[in-house]
C-alpha cells in the first residue's frame, strides 16, 4: 500500500492534545508521523484545506440487526451508513434473531466483518440468555470470545437480585454491564413521554420515573458489588442528577447520550410522527437542558447514536404499532454541531473527544486516536457545508429520521479506515 500523505487540514485528536495545522502520513493502514509539516518524498498527497482531520468516530450502541432482520439492516449496510457518519467502529448490541447470547453468534459477527472489511464490528454480548431476564449467560464465554460489554439492550434487567450476581460476575472481567434503564411495570404500554403532548394525542405516556428508577437502583447495586454500570441512551434530568452524584460518591458508573435526546423534545412527536417515536422517549425541555448540561461537565461520558433502523412498513404503521427507533449513524456528527458547537456549548475538540477518544475508552478500543503507530482511521469534516437531510439517501436500510428535511451545518466529506476510503 503506497504511503498517503494528509496535508493542509486542521487536525483535531484529543487523545493526545493537538489541536491545530498537521499533516499526517499513512503508509500500511497505519499512523506513520504526525507533524506541523512532512515532505511529501514520493507519498500520494491528499489536500484537506479547510477541513478537519479528526480520529474515526467510535458508537457504542449500534442495532445491525444481522442475523434475524436483515430487511432492517445487515452489518454490510450498517458499515456503510457508519462510513458516511464518520464512524470506523461500531459496538453492535445483541438484540439480533437469536440473540448475540452464546460465542457462535459472537464468532458469526466477527466473520462477516472481517469479511467485508468496511469498518470495525465490536459485538456486545446479552446479559440473560434469550434476552429474557431470567438466567445468566457464560459470560466468560462471551468476554472470551471478544465481547466489549453486556447488555439486554430493549429489555431491561428488571430483577434486582440478577443484576446484582451479573455485576458481580462481570467484575471478574473488569467490563461494564450496559442497562437499558426502564421500570416495566411503570413504562408499560407507553409510547411516548407521559406530559402534555402524551395527553393531547391521547397515547399512553412513559413517566421518565420509569428511567430514573431503575437507574437509582443499579448504582445502588454497583456501589453494593464494585461492579461497573454503563447507562444507555440517558434522557431525564433525574438520571443526570444521580449519575452525577454517584460519580462523586466514587461509583463506578457511566453513561452516554444520543444526539436525538441533545437535540429534541417530546414536541417532536406531535401530528403522530412516527419517526421521533425512541426509546427512551424524548421529554421536555429542562430534560434536554440537563442532559446538555450533564455533558458538558462530564457527567455525561459520550454520544452514541442508538442507530436503530427499521424497514418503511413498520415506522409507515398507526403510532402505536410503529417501532421505537431511528437510524441516527449518518445524522450524528451534523446535530451534534447545531446542538453543542453552534451554540457554544461545546467546543470542536470536545465534541471530536465524546464521539471518538471517550467511546473507545469505555469500549476497551485502541481507537479514537491518530497516535503514531495506530490504525488509520481517519474522518475528514467539513465544518462549514450545509445540506439538507434526505432519508431515502441514506447508506442504511432505516429510512426515517426525525431530522428529515433539516438544514444542518457540518458534513463528513470522507472517512478512512485502515487507511482506505
Amino acid at each position: 500500500m503506497a504511503k498517503l500523505l494528509i496535508r493542509g487540514g486542521h487536525l483535531i485528536d484529543p487523545a493526545n492534545g493537538r489541536d491545530g495545522r498537521f499533516d499526517l502520513l499513512l503508509e500500511r493502514g497505519k499512523i506513520a508521523d504526525v507533524q506541523p509539516a512532512i515532505p511529501a518524498n514520493g507519498a500520494r498527497v491528499l489536500d484537506a484545506a479547510n477541513q478537519l482531520v479528526v480520529p474515526g468516530f467510535v458508537d457504542l450502541h449500534t442495532h445491525l440487526r444481522q442475523p434475524g432482520r436483515e430487511d432492517k439492516e445487515t452489518i454490510e449496510s450498517g458499515c456503510l451508513a457508519a462510513l458516511r457518519g464518520g464512524f470506523t467502529a461500531v459496538c453492535a448490541m445483541p438484540n439480533t434473531t437469536p440473540p448475540t447470547d452464546h460465542r457462535g453468534a459472537v464468532d458469526f459477527i466477527h466473520r462477516e466483518a472481517q469479511r467485508l472489511g468496511l469498518a470495525a464490528v465490536h459485538p456486545i454480548g446479552a446479559i440473560t440468555k434469550d434476552r429474557q431476564g431470567k438466567e445468566l449467560t457464560d459470560f466468560g464465554e462471551l468476554f472470551g470470545a471478544g465481547c466489549i460489554a453486556l447488555s439486554d439492550d430493549g429489555h431491561p434487567v428488571a430483577d434486582a437480585w440478577l443484576m446484582r450476581r451479573a455485576l458481580e460476575y462481570a467484575k471478574v472481567f473488569g467490563r461494564p454491564l450496559i442497562q437499558h434503564a426502564e421500570e416495566p411495570r411503570l413504562a408499560a404500554g407507553g409510547v411516548v413521554h407521559e406530559g402534555l403532548v402524551s395527553t393531547t394525542l391521547g397515547l399512553r405516556g412513559i413517566p421518565s420515573e420509569a428511567e430514573s428508577v431503575l437507574v437509582s437502583r443499579d448504582i445502588a447495586l454497583a456501589e453494593l458489588t464494585g461492579g461497573w454500570i454503563h447507562f444507555a441512551h440517558l434522557s431525564c434530568a433525574q438520571s443526570v442528577e444521580l449519575i452525577r452524584q454517584a460519580k462523586r460518591r466514587g461509583a463506578r458508573v457511566t453513561c452516554e447520550v444520543t444526539p436525538h435526546h441533545l437535540a429534541l423534545t417530546h414536541e417532536a412527536v406531535e401530528a403522530f410522527n412516527a419517526d421521533a417515536k425512541v426509546n427512551p422517549p424524548l421529554r421536555t425541555e429542562p430534560d434536554r437542558q440537563a442532559l446538555l448540561e450533564g455533558l458538558q461537565d462530564g457527567t455525561i461520558d459520550c454520544i452514541a447514536t442508538d442507530h436503530a433502523p427499521h424497514t418503511e412498513w413498520e415506522k409507515a404503521a398507526d403510532f402505536d404499532s410503529a417501532p421505537f427507533g431511528t437510524s441516527g449513524l449518518e445524522t450524528a456528527l451534523a446535530v451534534c454541531v447545531e446542538t453543542l458547537v453552534a451554540p457554544g456549548r461545546l467546543s470542536w475538540s470536545r465534541l471530536i473527544e465524546k464521539l471518538s477518544a471517550a467511546p473507545a475508552k469505555l469500549a476497551g478500543l485502541a481507537a479514537g486516536t491518530l497516535s503514531v503507530g495506530a490504525e488509520a482511521n481517519v474522518t475528514f469534516i467539513d465544518p462549514s457545508a450545509r445540506w439538507t437531510v434526505d432519508p431515502q439517501r441514506f447508506a442504511s436500510k432505516g429510512k426515517h429520521s426525525p431530522f428529515a428535511g433539516c438544514t444542518l451545518t457540518g458534513a463528513v466529506v470522507r472517512t478512512l479506515y485502515r487507511g482506505v476510503g
